[in-house]
């Protein structure tokens, strides 16, 4: 299927498991991380908490199992693991394609659900930082995805509208937060890029 991007003025990149194929040593760093704080493991699930920052996942691990797991704590032995691991992902071509394609042409961002520290240091391992417009991460909204905060903050940095934007994502998650923000959605899936258009 052909997408046409032409229409858009701005591209909003989510950053883990859209631009960089990062969810493999994520969904390792929290099985690592579910032995060591003895919660059950399961990949699949939290796979799909793509784009929530780890202390909330905690959170949802909490509600889900009857648990009082210490969100502070957890968190951020799982990122301290993630931290220390030298292989973290590899660029995913799909979507750097289209990036590279309209560098210069459009305003691009980044939305990330992962914190500020971490994803400065991912996107400038991987040269996309300085190709980006504005960067929007965890750490700079308090309302995260689901919800559409981090999305429409990536737009007013980029000082356009939510219609002119299309958002990039791999969860079904992001696509949501997306929605709930006015915005078309592509939703990068093993057999390529799926367009979801805003639900009129």
């Amino acid at each position: 299927m052909s997408i046409d991007f032409e229409r858009y003025q701005g591209l909003i990149f989510d950053m883990d498991g859209t631009l960089i194929d990062t969810m493999p040593a994520h969904v390792a760093t929290w099985e690592i991380t579910a032995e060591q704080f003895d919660f059950p493991f399961d990949g699949p699930w939290l796979h799909s908490m793509g784009g929530m920052p780890s202390f909330k996942i905690v959170k949802e691990i909490n509600q889900r199992y009857g648990l009082a797991l210490d969100p502070k704590a957890v968190s951020e032995n799982k990122m301290r693991i993630f931290t220390e691991m030298d292989d973290k992902g590899s660029l995913i071509p799909m979507t750097n394609e289209v990036l590279d394609r309209f560098l210069g042409k459009k305003k691009i961002a980044v939305g990330t659900g992962s914190q500020r520290g971490m994803a400065t240091q991912l996107l400038t391992r991987m040269g996309i930082l300085p190709k980006l417009d504005a960067l929007v991460t965890a750490t700079d909204v308090e309302n995260h995805k689901p919800n559409p905060d981090t999305f429409l903050q990536a737009c007013r940095a980029l000082d356009l509208t939510p219609d002119q934007c299309v958002v990039f994502e791999d969860t079904l998650l992001g696509m949501q937060a997306a929605h709930a923000g006015g915005m078309d959605c592509v939703l990068v899936t093993d057999s390529g890029l799926e367009f979801h258009p805003f639900p009129a």
